[in-house]
């Protein structure tokens, strides 16, 4: 009994060190994407072009380690709380609940899913978009500091990786009320039914790949204008965040709230 309770405890303990941990570094990870978006870039808009390159060489490329890597923790974080289970104790006796199946079909269970996707969405332009373009601007900023010849790619690999940085960030906000304000919905959690579950999977799918697409470039390029609008300032990624988070918000009620 007693190592019974000794393994419920450990499991309850490792899974709020992993929920911790994971707000932490999920604090760290969008806090600089947000320093990225409000204040950096503009910042850069207003620079001469020495004091530009020397900032991306001596500041840009700090912040942006800490960022991935960030990125990589709060993934990997992510993963450790599903690892574990959820105790209890009702009654005086311990009880340990798998989320299984039925957790997923559920809304809390629906909600964290739909922020999961955009989660790893986000994962996956940090290293497969932002860090790799980044690299290219750096690489000409410490060039052309040394004496050498601009490199005339930098300006359209680091419109690249401005528009997927303003895409997690309008991501950012709809992952947020989906990951953090689950649990905090006024609505009863039920497990929904199967069509309405696919209701929502649908719409939410959809509006996902269509900005995710339009960020790579899929649909017309990354060019401003267009439909690029929404990355083409700060404020316009900002207002797009929240009009997507009303959006997803008010699709999951209608859907699986009903």
């Amino acid at each position: 009994m007693l190592g019974s309770a000794l393994d419920i405890f450990s499991k309850a303990g490792g899974a709020y060190l992993s929920r911790w941990s994971h707000v932490v570094v999920g604090i760290t990870w969008i806090g600089l994407l947000y320093y990225f978006n409000f204040v950096q870039v503009p910042a850069f808009a207003e620079m001469e072009a020495a004091a530009r390159n020397n900032t991306i060489d001596k500041l840009a490329s700090r912040a942006l380690w800490w960022f991935r890597w960030a990125a990589v923790a709060t993934v990997l974080t992510g993963l450790l709380i599903l690892s574990f289970t959820r105790s209890s104790i009702n009654g005086g006796e311990v009880k340990a609940e798998l989320m299984n199946v039925d957790y997923w079909r559920s809304q809390d269970g629906t909600a964290i899913l739909a922020g999961i996707l955009l989660g790893l969405t986000m994962f996956l332009n940090v290293w497969g978009v932002i860090w790799p373009k980044q690299k290219i601007v750096i690489a000409n900023a410490r060039n052309v500091q040394a004496g050498g010849e601009a490199n005339p790619a930098a300006a359209a690999e680091g419109r690249k990786a401005l528009v997927a940085s303003r895409m997690n960030m309008i991501f950012s906000l709809p992952l947020l009320v989906f990951m953090v304000g689950a649990s905090h919905f006024p609505y009863k959690d039920v497990n929904a039914s199967a069509g309405n579950r696919w209701t929502f999977w649908i719409v939410w799918i959809v509006l996902w790949a269509f900005l995710e697409a339009n960020a790579l470039g899929l649909l017309g390029g990354v060019k401003p204008g267009g439909l690029r609008l929404i990355y083409d300032t700060h404020q316009n990624a900002l207002i797009a965040g929240f009009v997507y988070a009303a959006l997803a918000l008010a699709v999951y009620a209608v859907a699986l709230a009903a």
